[in-house]
């Protein structure tokens, strides 16, 4: 079906990203998948073409766009190279970037923005614990309060960006008796004494992707360096997961969509018995359905797009299109496997990586269980 989500803006920002990732990241995709990050000087070059502040005001250097589409174009295009980059660079201009814009203070705008806008000041945010995921109200890292200062002490894991991330807003239990109640969000800053990282972690999937462990021991935070309100981080972060969510299914079926239309090139050409094995009835239905299957799920990913775009995306909303979109994902993507036969299961092939890295859409972000326990409340079970 036409798309109607796009203005020919949106369609001139979209060929601004795609002449970006043919120039800068697709001729080095498989060192950044060797290395295990993007680098540096990819940011910065993100940076100059003004894909980092989309959502930061223009006196700190962003462009301030005023509309979600163009952050749903850019993930769209990350998407399509790899589920990976798009996950390094949209939590950085997707995700944080409304936790400084909306809750920092004046000085730590002026402090952090500029340099976020220009890749110099590489960003990450830690909620995850060893000791449990989606659980957020059980944080046991702590802050307690020094004079003006925060003492933190904890650790958290599975961070994106966060082998290399200069700013981590770290979310850390301040009132423990309030529970989820007591949860304030601190900006700690590579360098600082006592915070630590651990190697980059080892996943199934998405190499590309920097991951880390952090550790905080008696890390000495000054009360500048508060993002939000004291105590109220657990609901500043409920307010923000929408946009997380909606970023994240965005992602999902972006990266479905790109390796599903390879997959079908692939049956048109691939020939077994005389002929393509796209022309056999049960291969031909199968594509039929992924097609159909892609085409729907959009339709309602557009239209979760346009009520954010409007402040009326609501969180049960976000939820269904987060889960619903994972699990489109994986569906299609295993069948494409399956489609390439025995070459779909060589790491060689584009539709192999794209499986494995697909697999963890259904955990993050809230796994799929947390999302269908959020609608099921909505509906007063």
């Amino acid at each position: 079906m036409l798309r109607t989500l796009f203005d020919d803006d949106h369609r001139d920002f979209e060929a601004s990203v795609g002449t970006f990732l043919e120039r800068h990241v697709r001729p080095r995709h498989e060192q950044i998948i060797e290395q295990r990050f993007v680098d540096r000087d990819i940011w910065l070059e993100a940076g100059r073409s003004g894909f980092l502040g989309l959502e930061v005001p223009e006196e700190y250097g962003g462009s301030e766009a005023g509309d979600y589409r163009f952050n749903t174009v850019l993930t769209e295009q990350f998407s399509r190279v790899s589920a990976a980059l798009a996950s390094c660079f949209g939590m950085h201009f997707d995700v944080v970037a409304p936790y400084l814009v909306e809750l920092g203070t004046a000085e730590q705008k002026q402090r952090w923005l500029p340099e976020f806008c220009t890749g110099e000041l590489l960003t990450a945010i830690a909620m995850t614990e060893p000791s449990g995921g989606s659980d957020l109200a059980a944080l046991k890292t702590t802050a307690k309060p020094d004079g003006s200062d925060w003492i933190i002490n904890g650790a958290k894991t599975f961070i994106t960006n966060g082998y290399n991330a200069d700013l981590v807003i770290v979310a850390a239990s301040t009132s423990p008796e309030k529970k989820a109640k007591g949860i304030t969000l601190f900006g700690i800053e590579a360098g600082t004494p006592g915070f630590e990282r651990s190697r980059k972690l080892d996943k199934v999937g998405q190499p590309e992707s920097d991951t880390a462990e952090l550790f905080f021991t008696d890390v000495r935070v000054p009360g500048a360096n508060v993002i939000g309100e004291v105590d109220r981080g657990f609901i500043h972060m409920m307010s923000m997961l929408p946009q997380e969510r909606i970023s994240a299914a965005i992602s999902n079926l972006a990266h479905a969509r790109a390796v599903f239309e390879e997959t079908v090139e692939y049956a048109q050409q691939r020939q077994a018995f005389g002929q393509p094995i796209g022309s056999f009835q049960y291969n031909k239905f199968t594509i039929a359905e992924l097609a159909t299957l892609i085409d729907v799920t959009q339709s309602f990913v557009d239209s979760a797009v346009r009520a954010h775009c409007a402040s009326e995306l609501t969180a049960v909303d976000a939820a269904k299109a987060k889960w619903w979109t994972a699990e489109a994902q994986n569906k299609i993507l295993d069948t494409c496997v399956q489609l390439h036969g025995g070459y779909g299961y060589m790491n060689e092939y584009r539709v192999a990586q794209a499986w494995k890295d697909a697999r963890v859409t259904k955990i993050w972000a809230g796994s799929n269980e947390i999302m269908k326990e959020i609608i099921g409340r909505d509906l007063g079970l």
